[in-house]
C-alpha cells in the first residue's frame, strides 16, 4: 500500500463547511460513501435542508452504486471549528468572497488535525489568493466539482508550490474512492478548466440568440442533440481525431483548420447585459412549456443517472 493509499484509508470523518446546494450535495456523496459527515452552515434551516437533500439524493446514489452505508451518518455543529475538529478531510463550499473564505480559514486552522486536508469547491477564485487566509496553506487545495457534485463525476484538483508533497495524491484517492473522476490542473487560470470550456460555449450560444440565428430553445437543442451527446462520452480532441477516419488529429487539423479559422473569426463576444438577461429569460420561459423548476431539475437528474448507468454497462463490457 502506498503512502497516499494509507492516508486515504485513515479517513473516517469528512467536514463540510457551507451547506447550500453544493455543500449539501457533497454531504450526500460523502455520507453515501460511508463517512461520518460533520456539517457547519450558519443558516438556521441548514440542518433541515441538508437532511432533506440527502434523503432525496440517496435513491439516485443507490442507482449509481455509490451507496456503501446503510444510513447516512450526519452531525451538525454551531461553529466551523467544531465541524472540522475530528475530520481527516474537509470540503469547504462557503460563498465565493475572499473575506468570507479567509475568515473561515482563520477559524478552522487552529482546530484542524495535523494530517487533515482542506479542499475548496471555489469555481472562480484563485488558490493563491485563498491561501492568504492561512498561516500554513500546505494542506489546502482546490477540489472544484461540477454541479451537482453527487451526480456529475468531475473534480478538478489544483495545488501549487506552497502545497505539501502528496496532498493532491491523497485527495485524488479520496475522491476516486467516492466514485469521482479527477483531473489535475497544472496552471492556475480563472475558472480552471471545465468552467472555461462551458463559458466559451455559452458565449457563442448567447451570440447566436442575440443575432437572431436561432431561439434559446433551439440553441440548447443543438447542443444536447448534437455535439453534447458526443462530448458525454469523449472529449473534443479525441472526437476530432476519430473524425479523421483513422489518420490522426494532425490530418484533421490539416484538412479542417481553415474552416475552423473562418468560424472562429465570425464568433461574437457578447456581454451579459440586462438586455441579454431579459432575452434569455424570455427564451427559457418559452422552452419550459409550462413545467416547473422541480420537474425540469428532475428530468436533468434522471437523464444524468440513466447516462451514467449506461456508460457503466458499456465499460464493464469492454
Amino acid at each position: 500500500m502506498s503512502d497516499s493509499e494509507a492516508a486515504v484509508a485513515k479517513i473516517e470523518t469528512v467536514g463540510v463547511l457551507g451547506a447550500g446546494t453544493i455543500g449539501a450535495s457533497w454531504a450526500s456523496l460523502f455520507a453515501a460513501s460511508g463517512y461520518q459527515v460533520d456539517v457547519y452552515d450558519p443558516a438556521p434551516e441548514g440542518e433541515a435542508y441538508v437532511r432533506d437533500y440527502v434523503e432525496t439524493a440517496w435513491p439516485s446514489l443507490e442507482k449509481l452504486g455509490l451507496v456503501k452505508a446503510s444510513t447516512p451518518k450526519l452531525a451538525f455543529f454551531a461553529t466551523p471549528a467544531e465541524a472540522v475538529a475530528r475530520a481527516q478531510f474537509v470540503q469547504e463550499s462557503v460563498p465565493e468572497r475572499l473575506p468570507i473564505k479567509h475568515e473561515i480559514y482563520g477559524q478552522i486552522e487552529p482546530a484542524l488535525a495535523p494530517e487533515a486536508i482542506v479542499a475548496t469547491s471555489a469555481s472562480g477564485l484563485l488558490v493563491r489568493d485563498m491561501q492568504q487566509g492561512w498561516k500554513d496553506p500546505s494542506r489546502f487545495i482546490l477540489a472544484h466539482p461540477f454541479n451537482p457534485p453527487h451526480l456529475i463525476p468531475l473534480v478538478e484538483l489544483l495545488g501549487n508550490e506552497r502545497t505539501a508533497e502528496g496532498v493532491l495524491d491523497v485527495a485524488q484517492g479520496f475522491f476516486e474512492g467516492c466514485g469521482k473522476v479527477t483531473i489535475r490542473v497544472h496552471k492556475e487560470v480563472p475558472g480552471h478548466v471545465s468552467n472555461r470550456l462551458q463559458a466559451a460555449l455559452w458565449r457563442e450560444a448567447i451570440h447566436l440568440v442575440m443575432e437572431g440565428v436561432a431561439s434559446v430553445e433551439d440553441v440548447d437543442k443543438a447542443v444536447w442533440a448534437g455535439p453534447g451527446l458526443r462530448w458525454s462520452v469523449m472529449g473534443p480532441h479525441m472526437l476530432f481525431s476519430l473524425a479523421s477516419g483513422g489518420h490522426g488529429i494532425g490530418k484533421f487539423c490539416e484538412r479542417y483548420g481553415d474552416s475552423f479559422h473562418t468560424w472562429w473569426e465570425s464568433m461574437g463576444s457578447p456581454k451579459i447585459t440586462p438586455e441579454v438577461g431579459e432575452a434569455l429569460a424570455a427564451g427559457i420561459a418559452d422552452a419550459e412549456h409550462g413545467r416547473d423548476f422541480a420537474s425540469i431539475a428532475g428530468e436533468r437528474d434522471a437523464k444524468i443517472i440513466g447516462a451514467l448507468q449506461a456508460f457503466r454497462k458499456v465499460d464493464e463490457g469492454l
